[in-house]
């Protein structure tokens, strides 16, 4: 039996959670073009019957500019901490010598397999030449290439990290996928749409705290607030007569019944605090501690 824990690292928008997703065959992290989409360590518990894997989809490393910023990277510390393998995933069209000195800047202790993802539509010498860069670096243990987005080579990618894997028993017993309550994926899904609807700067400045989350006989009640920064982004949320903010219930209330299997009644709220993501009481409240 093998079992450990699996992190991804790498830079906003290299696939990281579209990865996790794919490996788990389930939408446990949210998705979008945006980056710093990610702002939690969010574990997905793949159990087969000779090992499991405890997957950690990671916030893409940044340089913190406020306080969320810096929980943010505490997420991405600890997940360095308990790794028994650390996945080093990049967009292999994006800069080598960045993402090597990112990676450099981790000083990795557990064994590393540096992922190059979305090599579909790459010709087989740029392939090779980001092979032969990566590969003589000291924190390189493997090397794979990959398509998360398309499911491509991920076997491969699995049987890889099993290899690395330590021998041990299951940290988690039965058939969960997390540790996570489905409570803070509601409001994750309701945050991507604000992340898939809304431009300039208001996903950056807006979160999701669930309110309420009760399972009635035929349906399950939710409410939650979102929380922005300044009373002009709360009318941009609104949108004019309410339509932007029916249009967001609408989409995340689907996205929420596919999730949870139950039809859902959603009401969602907008409410303002200012420099709430440089408030450390308030980053407490809604969840990121």
């Amino acid at each position: 039996m093998k079992s450990g824990f699996v992190s991804i690292f790498g830079k906003p928008n290299a696939g990281k959670s579209t990865l996790l997703n794919a490996l788990m065959g389930e939408k446990l992290a949210i998705v979008s073009p945006k980056v710093q989409t990610t702002r939690h360590r969010i574990k997905g518990i793949l159990t087969e019957k000779d090992y499991q894997i405890i997957f950690s989809d990671t916030p893409g490393i940044i340089e913190p500019r406020y306080k969320l910023h810096e929980k943010m990277m505490h997420a991405v510390r600890n997940a360095l901490e308990d790794a028994d393998v650390a996945l080093l995933l990049l967009d292999i069209r994006d800069d080598w010598e960045e993402n090597d000195r990112l990676f450099t800047e981790l000083r990795l202790k557990a064994p590393a397999v540096v992922v190059l993802n979305k090599m579909d539509g790459v010709s087989t010498e740029k392939l090779a030449e980001a092979k032969a860069f990566f590969t003589t670096r000291p924190y390189c243990r493997e090397m794979i290439a990959i398509s998360a987005l398309k499911k491509e080579n991920l076997d491969g990618l699995l049987k890889t990290v099993l290899d690395l894997l330590p021998e041990g028993q299951p940290f988690f017993e039965g058939d969960d996928l997390t540790d996570l309550p489905t409570k803070f994926f509601v409001g994750e899904l309701i945050r991507e749409k604000i992340f898939l609807l809304y431009g300039e700067e208001i996903p950056y400045q807006a979160t999701v705290l669930v309110q309420e989350f009760q399972e009635k006989t035929t349906l399950t009640k939710i409410r939650a607030d979102i929380i922005v920064q300044r009373e002009s982004q709360k009318g941009i949320i609104l949108g004019e007569g309410g339509k932007m903010i029916r249009q967001l219930g609408s989409e995340a209330r689907k996205d929420i019944e596919a999730f949870i299997d139950r039809k859902v009644f959603l009401e969602l709220f907008v409410k303002v605090r200012p420099k709430w993501r440089d408030t450390e009481n308030f980053l407490k409240e809604y969840g990121y501690n």
